[in-house]
């Protein structure tokens, strides 16, 4: 049976669009040194290179994505807080770089304040929060942007989220926390039209609370906002299949697939031409009458 995802029309990113119509692929560049997969990647002698960072990016939209997601601050589990000075340092030379060599709409992975308001400045299209914007001052700064903004579900902190792993019922408690999170967002001046949500696959939750989520996509839905989910290599795959960090792209594409059939519209990940292949041949099969 022929899937047809909701909200179809395209979804504003600045001065970029996006169409939703069919799933579209952001790719991780994690502009870190300690991120759990791909950390590092974008340093020369210890130091951000802006230049491979741009590279990186090239590669991946000619993979096949179609927005570039850069973060300063591994939110694996565990990790510790970033200071702002040195997330600042590391993302806005690597986003202004990204638009003005490459012309693509980057998201910028962040909680903080003040990367969010000099990301915008240097042409950032997308704020992905991984607090939802609980962070003093984030709502407020994302705000004042104009830009939109992808709301992810977390408990805690990156490094106490793994013990905040007690819901009664995972689909409820995440769908009213986005339920709060848009009315506070709404009436900061952001209008639910320019959200986008996630609901956080790893963050804080137990392989079965992941697989409910996932298996449940569909439902957040109804909350009237595109969906984003983030999959990738995720520790859930070495839970579930016993694999190693390099050893999880088979699973990775698995997850996107399923993501897509069930209503995802964009899918954050790391291997993008994989995925990219993946995601054509389901689309294929979807568009057969």
């Amino acid at each position: 049976m022929k899937h047809t995802l909701p909200f179809t029309d395209t979804f504003p990113l600045a001065h970029y669009s996006l169409d939703l119509s069919r799933p579209q692929i952001m790719g991780i560049l994690n502009a870190t040194p300690d991120s759990f997969s791909d950390g590092g990647n974008c340093y020369s002698n210890g130091r951000i290179d802006v230049n491979v960072a741009v590279a990186r990016a090239h590669q991946m939209l000619e993979s096949g994505a179609s927005i570039i997601d850069v973060g300063g601050e591994s939110t694996r589990p565990g990790a510790t807080p970033v200071d702002e000075a040195e997330e600042l340092a590391r993302v806005v030379p690597v986003v202004e770089a990204i638009v003005r060599e490459l012309g693509c709409p980057v998201s910028v992975d962040t909680s903080t304040p003040s990367v969010i308001r000099e990301s915008a400045a240097v042409g950032a299209a997308l704020i992905n929060d991984v607090r939802a914007l609980r962070r003093e001052g984030a709502l407020e700064a994302a705000a004042l942007t104009g830009l939109p903004v992808c709301l992810m579900h977390m408990r805690g902190e990156p490094g106490n989220m793994e013990h905040q792993q007690n819901y009664d019922d995972a689909i409820s408690e995440v769908h009213d926390f986005f339920a709060a999170r848009l009315k506070e967002c709404q009436a900061a001046g952001i209008a639910r039209e320019r959200v986008l949500l996630d609901p956080g696959f790893g963050f804080g939750k137990t392989l079965q609370q992941n697989l409910v989520l996932l298996s449940k996509l569909a439902h957040f839905h109804r909350l009237g906002c595109p969906l984003l989910v983030g999959l990738s290599r995720k520790s859930m795959l070495g839970k579930l299949l016993g694999r190693e960090l390099d050893e999880r792209l088979p699973g990775s594409l698995a997850l996107a697939l399923e993501a897509a059939q069930r209503g995802a519209h964009i899918i954050r990940v790391h291997d993008v031409r994989e995925t990219a292949d993946a995601l054509a041949v389901h689309q294929a099969l979807q568009e057969i009458d």
